[in-house]
């Protein structure tokens, strides 16, 4: 039997038919519908599922209860793709009097928080389930499941009833836009969403960070994370059983350690190809290799270290480990050498197809900037990379899709969607060389690199490197204004 199509949607639309009831609406695919027990009442309801895709953002499982004998109504989203490989945290700024952003579309996942700092006010995860709404949707229901049990709180507890109708003054104020807050939702899973009407220019009110998960983040979605890793909170086992982990894990299925999915697509990208645009400048004089163990299935695995020296760039460490048990292949660059005293900006004129294929080495603390476009890419949003500027550029494209997820929906404005649409062609064009274009490449630590097409860095008229003073801004986001190493230069020259 063939596999149903997956089949692009309007997801308002949908929404709409289905928390409405779909019976006089026409949705090309399966609208299932089950009966469900009433949680309020305790009679039968219906709860009606849909599977569908928002462009260029994720699967999702859209589901719509309601209940006949007492009105009783809910919606939910659930994620049918994967994990993302970071976490995501969006902060908006919502200043008082702008109704218009309090109608930004939200997508939470069941594993995100939303925070508003002003009012110390937080909603885990557990209460407010995955859900597609607006930030005023999301304030408008917290407080009404604050006030639901107000009557029951005043008869056993009237100082927090009191409280809590203060409180939710505030918070009604927030959701009408009297009151000036930030918006923060923080997704360890990388599912969550919040609109930008602007993409695929930056929002000045909205600011977005990708970070690496905690081992206690990993193991809450599911992932196998070092006991040793999660603040001793592990039973105490012999030594025997400690080593005897990892075999027994060789012996289950793959499916039943950790993400099989996940770690089929991870195995099947090479990732070892990001190392060897590094091996043909020079080859490691050292290999070291050291035991580790596997980040998807925890068994025993080897990891190669060497250090190498890029000419015109200066000294990294490249390290790499491969698992022969599930396939899982990792690699990594990191700097050598001191910390930078200057930043350094590398301007690059692309001209020919020959340029396209520079290698390219962007550090997390990098930003990105396309002067033709307008396009701007603060420090840290696409991560740390070795690549082409080929592939920078289709990175970035990709990325931008996947940020703005209803850039491309029927739901988008026309101008909005036009502008969107307009941005990618011109992005593409970039690739076909139709005309030069210039790359910047900022990096406060000094740490990105951009080959040169000539021996001599002298004669490659097309790049230039440009160090600058950094300023104390720069340097106290990177933590450098505290730190202090007085100790270890009064060590090392006690050892001279």
């Amino acid at each position: 039997m063939a596999a149903p199509k997956e089949q692009i949607m309007d997801v308002r639309s949908v929404v709409e038919a289905v928390a409405a009831g779909g019976d006089d609406v026409e949705i090309d695919t399966p609208l299932y519908v089950v009966e469900s027990l009433c949680m309020r009442c305790g009679e039968n309801g219906t709860t009606r599922l849909l599977l569908t895709l928002i462009p260029h953002f994720r699967k999702i499982l859209l589901s719509a209860f309601d209940c006949p004998h007492c009105g009783e109504r809910n919606n939910e989203v659930e994620f049918a793709g994967e994990i993302q490989p970071r976490g995501c945290c969006y902060s908006l700024r919502v200043p008082s009097g702008d109704k218009k952003l309090l109608n930004r579309t939200v997508v939470k996942s069941e594993s995100a928080t939303i925070k508003i700092p002003e009012l110390d006010f937080e909603i885990p995860p557990e209460a407010q389930r995955g859900s597609l709404s607006t930030i005023e949707g999301i304030l408008v229901r917290a407080a009404d499941g604050l006030e639901a049990l107000q009557d029951e709180r005043k008869k056993v507890d009237p100082k927090m009833a009191e409280a809590i109708d203060q409180f939710l003054i505030k918070l009604r104020a927030c959701a009408s836009g009297d009151s000036s807050f930030t918006f923060i939702l923080d997704d360890p899973a990388g599912n969550s969403f919040i609109d930008n009407p602007l993409a695929p220019s930056p929002d000045p009110s909205l600011t977005i960070t990708f970070y690496e998960r905690t081992p206690e983040q990993q193991a809450a979605l599911g992932y196998l994370a070092d006991p040793s890793q999660l603040g001793g909170q592990s039973d105490e086992v012999s030594t025997d059983g400690i080593n005897d982990v990892p075999h027994r894990l060789l012996n289950e299925p793959h499916g039943s350690v950790g993400a099989r999915a996940g770690r089929q697509a991870i195995a099947q990208g090479n990732s070892a190809e990001m190392a060897e645009a590094l091996f043909r400048y020079s080859a490691p004089e050292e290999v070291m290799v050291f035991p580790s163990t596997c980040g998807a299935c925890m068994a025993k695995c080897d990891c190669k270290m060497f250090v190498t020296n890029i000419p015109y760039f200066q000294e990294v460490i490249v390290m790499a480990s491969s698992c022969d048990a599930c396939g899982y292949r990792n690699s990594e660059l990191k700097p050598g050498g001191p910390i930078s005293e200057k930043g350094k900006k590398i301007t690059l004129h692309v001209e020919n197809i020959k340029d396209l294929s520079r290698d390219v080495i962007k550090s997390d603390s990098a930003g990105v900037e396309i002067p033709e476009l307008e396009l701007e890419l603060t420090s840290g949003t696409l991560g740390g990379m070795v690549t082409t500027v080929e592939g920078l550029i289709t990175k970035i494209s990709e990325s931008l899709e996947r940020i703005h997820g209803f850039t491309f929906g029927d739901s988008l404005e026309e101008d909005r969607k036009s502008k969107w649409l307009d941005f990618r062609a011109r992005l593409d064009k970039l690739l076909s060389l139709k005309q030069p274009w210039t790359l910047i490449i900022d990096d406060a630590l000094a740490n990105s690199f951009v080959a040169p097409a000539t021996d001599d860095l002298k004669d490659d008229k097309q790049l230039t490197f440009e160090e600058y003073v950094r300023s104390w801004e720069q340097n106290e986001e990177l933590g450098l204004n505290d730190m202090d190493t007085t100790s270890a230069d009064v060590a090392y020259s006690a050892g001279d």
